[in-house]
């Protein structure tokens, strides 16, 4: 191999090493930046969840965007500061090409949710099912409903017979922590 044939190979693996495009031709994919990629961001904050009297904490949560506005980034801690309570994340984002948003969502005690749905008024609504232990689906459906005062309501209802009826499994007020 000769010295220029060997100089070309460095230059190609710096190249791909330092992330640069090996085609002309390719374009960055879209940033996001659409007004649907904003339709969540009531969500973002650092905040403290009650019940709706704002008089029994239920959890903290840090929500943060990330990867360049393509990411809402759930931080959560369940239970008062110091208390008992489970800790999870969740990735919501919006799919451009389903055109839905979707939230997988990680338990500290292993559990998965996967959730999809879209921005109904004014308020977010996904919902996913997931398995029982006995072998049957749950249906899951989560709102984030933001509230004239800046808080906003999380309310988790799910369904064991396809929808028909609906329980009330979480309710929690998000108020953003002062300052």
């Amino acid at each position: 191999m000769t010295a220029l044939a060997i100089r070309g190979f460095l230059v190609l693996g710096a190249m791909v090493a330092a992330g640069a495009p090996l085609l002309p031709a390719q374009q960055a994919p879209p940033g996001c930046t659409a007004a649907e990629h904003r339709q969540f961001d009531f969500w973002v904050g650092d905040w403290v969840v009650t019940d709706s009297t704002g008089t029994r904490i239920l959890g903290a949560n840090l929500i943060t965007i990330e990867e360049n506005g393509c990411l809402i980034h759930e931080h959560w801690k369940g239970g008062p500061p110091g208390g008992p309570g489970g800790t999870g994340q969740s990735f919501n984002y919006y799919d451009r090409v389903s055109r839905r948003w979707e939230q997988v969502w990680v338990a500290s005690g292993g559990g998965v949710l996967n959730l999809v749905g879209a921005l109904v008024g004014s308020s977010m609504r996904l919902e996913g099912s997931s398995p029982t232990p006995a072998g049957g689906t749950v249906l899951n459906r989560i709102e984030w409903i933001p509230q004239p005062d800046g808080r906003v309501r999380q309310l988790w209802t799910s369904s064991s017979d396809s929808g028909r009826t609906w329980t009330r499994g979480f309710d929690g007020w998000y108020r953003k922590r002062s300052p």
